[in-house]
């Protein structure tokens, strides 16, 4: 920890340099405090789907069928989303794309959230000068909230329950075309359980497993699968009940994971709302200093000396960690959504009222 203190402390050195800014954290002042740096959108659109490709090209996808992406590092925004004529659908304008995944600049694949079927998948393999839409849910009692792949071909997306389970489509094809899952691997949903589309982290895949974080029971609980198909679930140690629960849950191996979530009609609610794991997550343990605030997304830092490392945003403003989760620091109280982090290390964050964000820790 004292390593990635310090690590930590020279890159947000660096960004004051070139003005991203630096001040101390109020819970610990041996701490740095990072600032995010907003990146001019020209949106007023509210995004939770963002996909970082690099520290250049990233996605945000988000309300009225909106997409955007940059190819120079956010200082630049092109309009990229369905419209009619690239997608055939009269009805894209009105869709919410919760979630997105991209692999360069060209290939994407969104997911856009509701009932019936207002749940849809589409992709580009042109940055989205057309778009393809591979899945529309036929389901009534479906409701898609996140999506996630392994691979460039392997993918799920997981519904609310359907018959007392959630509901999983899958493809192998890299989002062409899209199967629906078994339901028998899968453990049962309690009362009232469900996933949050909150941040197109609901769904996650590290190390070949996959996590699904869900709430609106309590406490909330997160399931975990070595395939995708066979399912176990364990109570994740954070309150839940109508509208709170577990909204994120990242894994940084195969052992090592972290959950956050709350309450998202009490913003500022700061108890019982991170967990972290380090047996794949069969078992959780609430953090000993919890986020500052509900926290809708998460990330794991990638690189060498954060191996610990981990944020968490929310609408009341951003942690960090450093002892993967036990320990959580406020650092920002700007509004996010999202989260995500690629290899730099460079983080970046969306939101509401098209507020896009990068910090870059080198």
């Amino acid at each position: 920890m004292a390593r990635l203190s310090q690590t930590l402390l020279l890159a947000v050195t660096a960004l004051a340099n070139v003005g991203v800014g630096l001040s101390i954290a109020a819970r610990d002042h041996s701490l740095p405090r990072p600032t995010w740096q907003l990146l001019p959108t020209g949106s007023t659109a509210r995004f939770r789907g963002l996909a970082p490709v690099s520290d250049e090209v990233a996605w945000v996808s988000g309300v009225g069928g909106t997409v955007l992406r940059t190819t120079d590092g956010g200082r630049t925004w092109a309009s990229v989303g369905p419209a009619p004529s690239s997608s055939g659908d009269a009805d894209v304008a009105t869709l919410d794309f919760r979630d997105i995944e991209a692999w360069s600049a060209e290939r994407a694949v969104i997911l856009s959230i509701g009932e019936g079927n207002s749940s849809r998948v589409y992709v580009t393999g042109d940055g989205g000068a057309s778009w393809t839409r591979s899945f529309t849910n036929a389901e009534a009692g479906a409701f898609y909230d996140c999506i996630a792949f392994a691979s460039p071909a392997h993918g799920l997306a997981m519904s609310d329950p359907v018959d007392g389970k959630i509901r999983l489509i899958e493809t192998r094809d890299g989002g062409a075309s899209w199967d629906v899952v078994a339901p028998d691997g899968m453990a049962p949903a309690l009362e009232g359980e469900a996933g949050f589309a909150a941040s197109g982290t609901c769904l996650a895949t590290t190390a070949g497993r996959w996590y699904v974080a869900a709430g609106g029971a309590n406490p909330g609980r997160v399931f975990r699968s070595a395939d995708g198909h066979a399912w176990d679930v364990s109570d994740a140690a954070i309150a839940g009940g109508e509208g709170a629960g577990v909204f994120s849950v990242q894994f940084r191996d195969a052992r090592h994971g972290v959950a956050v979530g709350g309450n998202y009609s009490d913003p500022a609610g700061n108890v019982d709302n991170a967990a972290w794991t380090r047996d794949g997550g069969a078992t959780w343990l609430p953090a000993t200093a919890f986020p500052d605030g509900y926290r809708s997304g998460s990330a794991w830092i990638p690189g060498r000396g954060y191996c610990d490392a981990a944020l968490a945003v929310g609408p009341s403003g951003s942690d960090f960690t450093l002892d993967g989760g036990k320990i959580w620091h406020r650092f920002d109280n700007g509004s996010f959504d999202s989260v995500e982090c690629v290899k730099g290390p460079v983080c970046w964050a969306s939101g509401e009222n098209g507020r896009v964000a990068r910090l870059v820790l080198k």
